[in-house]
């Protein structure tokens, strides 16, 4: 018999995250672009925990986005000055806090992340010319990745709620925004990894494994 499902942060209701998770306001929008397999395949799921944490923000899943009519119409609204945060050369780089004058020209800033494996974002970047149309944001992390239950093609590269934790924090350093609550995002998705790992070294947890030499995948 399948256990019963929180359908927020999908998860079985006996583990759900939910009761500890208190959405922050920001005057940013962020639309959160979710590849196929984050859904049906990630135990981590960090794209729905990033839309937890975040009041103003929204998760839609696929690979076309270019026909994509909720995200078209936001992309387009005259209201918002949308961005992608991914890297290139003519990215914006907000590390240091510091946008050009007359940067969001009196509109909200809406950032599009993707949520995906970094091989499947180049792959949804690639294949939407909407994504590469879009001026970019890039962040240099003030440290690597915290992920323990994956592993990273390279220590700075960032999960989905990894990088809106960093980029939460450039756009207040920024004056752009601020950020409420900077530990949330980091203390539930280190909660989440221990709690994964615990089930990983546990011989009675079916639906987890040991790897080869006691290591966590």
């Amino acid at each position: 018999m399948s256990r019963e499902m929180c359908y927020r942060c999908f998860w079985p209701k006996s583990l759900c995250w939910c009761p500890s998770i208190f959405p922050i306001e920001t005057s940013t929008k962020i639309i959160i672009l979710m590849h196929p397999k984050e859904y049906k395949e990630e135990k981590a799921a960090t794209g729905r925990f990033t839309h937890l944490c975040l009041k103003n923000s929204e998760i839609h899943m696929g690979t076309d986005f270019d026909s994509h009519t909720a995200v078209q119409e936001q992309i387009n609204d005259t209201r918002y000055f949308p961005m992608l945060l991914y890297p290139g050369k003519d990215s914006i780089d907000l590390s240091e806090g510091v946008v050009p004058g007359g940067f969001l020209n009196g509109r909200q800033l809406l950032v599009v992340l993707l949520d995906a494996t970094w091989r499947n974002a180049k792959k949804m970047f690639s294949r939407n010319l909407t994504l590469q149309k879009l001026p970019r944001l890039e962040i240099v992390p003030e440290e690597k990745s915290r992920y323990l239950i994956k592993k990273q093609p390279h220590d700075w590269c960032l999960s989905t709620i990894e990088a809106a934790h960093e980029l939460m924090k450039a756009l207040e350093k920024a004056g752009l925004d601020i950020y409420a609550q900077p530990n949330q995002m980091l203390d539930l998705f280190d909660r989440m990894q221990q709690h994964q790992i615990s089930c990983k070294r546990d011989p009675a947890k079916q639906n987890y494994h040991r790897v080869a030499g006691g290591k966590i995948a």
